[in-house]
């Protein structure tokens, strides 16, 4: 296991950053590509305080990295690493399953968001126009496929399980997860909102419900030059629609972040024990964009030759728990994020008004 300080220097060198002399403040490293950073951070410590006092010092750092960058990088986050490999492992087994077993849970639809979405169906983007992202779609599709999970006891949507048969343990695994995440994500919730100065507690009776998407993601090995043309990538440029996004990579990398000041992508490495979180469109809406929703997409990593003139690249995996208030959550600016300077950028919206209606223009 890598210290605190280990990562910290890991963090810095992959994003291009020299780790001597004085630490730059984050505000003015993510000014330039040369020295954007992501912010390691220690979750454990706000987990772990014993004083209000001891939590905010945390808490502003995430809040800090999320006004900035719309990223961190947390350590210290409490989720054992056996249930994460446990996860990976029955997520690679479910999508190792013949075609027309996967095919018995496909998604079908946007409200219920659940189920199996084949190679080529999604594709992400930051537009709301169906007609358009349908020849987005038809052009360059996403390269990559996933299995969509909601909570398990809701009245009216129910989860597309595989046959206890066809995927022994996948099931048990999954709900043991969904709840674990939620946990944490309810924790972070209290840091941010001790961080944009409302009471610890804020958020807690707008995220109970647990309405999460939890997405098993996977990544097959795909020719380089199927990547290469126009718009192509294994996922495009989008910002996530919830609160927060907690992010499961696995050692192969690809996943990039849009630096907001200079608009170019920079690489948000792997780091071994951490999760990569990011700031949602909701978070962003609720904060009258004190908090970013940063787009970000991911590449192919480096190819494995196979010919003098084509490469492949490695399959990749991912979870990503996708976090969301109550679906009747109305989502309206915070009164600590405006001012008679800085209105309110945002009509209210509810969760499901909003979530739905990009949903249902992003899959065909």
């Amino acid at each position: 296991m890598f210290t605190i300080r280990q990562l910290s220097v890991l963090c810095r060198a992959a994003s291009g950053v020299k780790s001597w002399g004085r630490y730059s403040t984050l505000a003015e490293d993510v000014l330039s590509d040369s020295t954007f950073r992501i912010p390691l951070i220690d979750f454990s410590k706000f987990r772990n305080a014993t004083s209000v006092q001891e939590k905010r010092h945390t808490a502003d750092e995430i809040v800090n990295g999320f006004k900035e960058v719309g990223f961190v990088y947390l350590t210290g986050h409490g989720i054992s690493p056996e249930l994460i490999d446990r996860v990976y492992g029955k997520s690679a087994d479910f999508f190792r399953l013949p075609a027309d077993i996967k095919d018995q849970v496909a998604w079908d639809d946007p409200r219920a968001n659940r189920g199996y979405v084949q190679v080529g169906r999604e594709r992400v983007t930051q537009s709301s126009d169906a007609a358009e992202i349908a020849a987005l779609r038809a052009k360059a599709p996403d390269s990559k496929e996933t299995m969509e999970i909601g909570r398990d006891w809701d009245p009216v949507w129910k989860n597309k399980w595989p046959r206890e048969t066809d995927a022994p343990g996948f099931k048990e695994t999954m709900l043991t997860f969904f709840q674990t995440c939620h946990d944490l994500h309810n924790v972070v919730m209290k840091s941010i909102a001790l961080g944009l100065d409302l009471q610890e507690d804020f958020f807690g009776r707008r995220i109970h419900q647990q309405c999460h998407n939890l997405r098993l993601l996977s990544y097959p090995p795909i020719r380089t030059s199927l990547l290469q043309g126009d718009g192509q990538a294994r996922a495009g440029a989008h910002s996530d629609y919830g609160t927060l996004t907690l992010l499961f990579q696995d050692s192969v990398g690809g996943l990039e972040v849009q630096n907001p000041h200079t608009k170019h992508y920079q690489p948000a490495p792997p780091i071994p024990g951490t999760i990569v979180v990011n700031a949602g469109d909701l978070l962003a809406r609720w904060s009258n964009d004190v908090l970013r929703s940063t787009l970000h997409r991911v590449v192919a990593p480096p190819m494995q030759k196979v010919s003098a003139t084509e490469g492949v690249t490695p399959a990749r995996q991912s979870i990503a728990f996708f976090c969301n208030p109550n679906f009747d959550a109305v989502i309206e600016s915070l009164p600590t994020c405006t001012s008679a300077t800085c209105p309110s950028k945002y009509a209210p919206v509810t969760t499901e008004q909003y979530i739905v209606g990009r949903l249902a223009a992003t899959y065909s």
